[in-house]
């Protein structure tokens, strides 16, 4: 994703630079081009941690089947 702004970022500035584009325009596509990569940065944080918060409810609903299998199992055993 990064990389997509970024070259974005800079086919803009180059079509904006054919243009006769003024300094202040340039500027404000590099601050454009700099929020959209704090943004995508923030977006793979936050994914990242949702992630992680999935893979330890997996492990834990993983932990919660095993106990379950295992105590039907027992129950079984008792009635035989």
């Amino acid at each position: 994703m990064k990389h997509t702004v970024k070259v974005l970022a800079l086919f803009t500035v180059i079509g904006l630079a054919g243009c006769g584009a003024s300094n202040s325009d340039l500027e404000a596509v590099k601050a454009l081009a700099q929020q959209a990569n704090t943004t995508a940065d923030a977006a793979l944080k936050t994914a990242r941690s949702a992630e992680n918060i999935a893979m330890d409810a997996k492990a834990s609903a993983d932990a919660a089947e095993n106990k379950i299998e295992s105590m039907a199992k027992g129950q079984k055993t008792k009635h035989k």
